[in-house]
């Protein structure tokens, strides 16, 4: 098989490596892909917003299904797009996509279907939102409405900051802004929950911790992934069957309602609170830099696993997992997630990777044969082990031999999960 993978970050490796793990696929293509997918597939330089080349170098190579990595085109409705050509495509529809497009769509889905989230109002101006904040309790949670790469949620300690939330949504930070959502604060532990769905049929695709904020102890400004670990240690049976109950099962009924059949990754950011789960956001496509903390403990053979869901036949595949756990800590630019500079060398020539150690490439390029940083977040270091320690030990050894000088990470990384 000839496949396609769309997007340029670690989660894009990710899935071009799990593909390559299989004996049937011939040949990836990646869009645009990075210097750590060049190694393993053709990067193809087409813009993302042009679907119609997209299109015409699918049908012309003869590529036989397309995985969407990053959320825009999905929200933008590139599988739609695609599906009129009779081309295979992984991922939901425009409609689906709403559920990480607008967080708004999402509020009154729940609210309609009784799906279990913190209380919420929308606001489509500064002074309504500034007047409602006035008689709010504190710490209080600000969202942009639409896609912020991660980074549009706010969560405020006090009316003044609250206040510069809003006039930074409403002025135009995360683009334009017609509206806002303010939500209560809820107080628990986060989960990352993923299931994958082929329309009819649905089946749990691994849970996880995401680290967002940029600094150790979960200080400073929110990133678009810091690190992250799996399983995440909440994870069990009853708690699995509350959230497939409470909030997947009746979002994806919430969708066929809309004549929407869910296609594809649906990631469900969770607060559990007390042993039950409040749906924090719904993303449509794996999470950054969640896939590469999941995917290297997948046995199933991957691209089978995307053919099934395709053809609609999830049923007659059964999902196989390592039975270990995974650690990824996120290499950064200094300066991220503010200002940072691009085009500093990597030199990655003399690594060592031992047996279940892994770097997935996300901000960086090649040029002249060099590897090059070319964004924020610009590696993934992954380790999978019996023991949560030993993993992140791993990991941060593999950092020190990078010693890239114009990086830096957090190294508490799954600090819940180690004492």
């Amino acid at each position: 098989m000839k496949v396609g993978v769309l997007g340029s970050g670690g989660r894009e490796h990710a899935l071009c490596f799990s593909l390559k793990n299989s004996n049937n696929i011939e040949k990836i293509y990646c869009f645009p892909g990075n210097a750590g997918t060049n190694s393993i597939a053709t990067n193809i330089d087409i813009d993302l917003e042009n679907f119609e080349k997209l299109k015409d170098f699918i049908i012309q190579n003869k590529i036989d299904f397309i995985i969407v990595g990053p959320e825009k085109p999905l929200v933008d409705g590139i599988v739609d797009y695609l599906e009129k050509f009779n081309i295979k495509v992984f991922g939901p529809n425009k409609i689906a996509s709403q559920l990480e497009g607008s967080k708004i769509f999402t509020k009154k889905l729940c609210e309609k279907y009784k799906i279990p989230t913190a209380k919420f109002g929308v606001f489509s101006n500064t002074k309504n939102a500034l007047s409602f904040l006035q008689n709010c309790k504190f710490p209080i949670v600000i969202k942009a409405d639409g896609l912020a790469a991660g980074k549009g949620v706010y969560i405020s300690e006090n009316l003044s900051d609250a206040s510069k939330a809003v006039d930074e949504i409403f002025n135009g930070k995360f683009g334009k802004a017609e509206s806002l959502l303010i939500e209560e604060f809820l107080n628990g532990e986060e989960m990352s929950f993923f299931i994958i769905s082929d329309g009819k049929n649905f089946k749990i695709f691994g849970t996880a911790q995401d680290h967002k904020r940029v600094f150790e102890g979960d200080k400073g400004k929110n990133t678009g992934g810091m690190g992250a670990y799996s399983p995440s240690r909440l994870e069990s049976d009853e708690l699995n069957q509350k959230i497939i109950n409470n909030i997947i099962k009746p979002t994806l009924k919430g969708l066929r309602d809309l004549n929407c059949e869910y296609k594809g990754f649906l990631y469900a950011g969770l607060m559990i609170v007390n042993g039950d789960p409040f749906l924090i956001e719904y993303n449509v496509r794996m999470g950054d830099p969640e896939c590469q903390t999941l995917l290297p403990k997948l046995k199933t053979d991957f691209p089978l696993i995307i053919s099934k869901c395709i053809e609609q036949k999830l049923k007659d595949i059964n999902i196989e997992w390592h039975d270990d756990k995974s650690i990824c800590i996120v290499l950064c630019s200094k300066g991220y997630p503010d200002t940072f500079k691009n085009n500093i060398v990597i030199n990655l020539e003399k690594l060592d990777l031992k047996k279940n150690q892994f770097i997935f490439h996300a901000g960086t390029k090649l040029v002249d044969k060099k590897i090059l940083s070319n964004g924020g977040r610009v590696l993934n270091i992954i380790t999978r082990s019996d023991d949560f320690r030993l993993a992140r030990d791993s990991s941060l050894k593999l950092l020190e031999e990078i010693n890239w000088n114009n990086g830096f990470y957090r190294k508490d990384i799954g600090y819940k999960v180690i004492k």
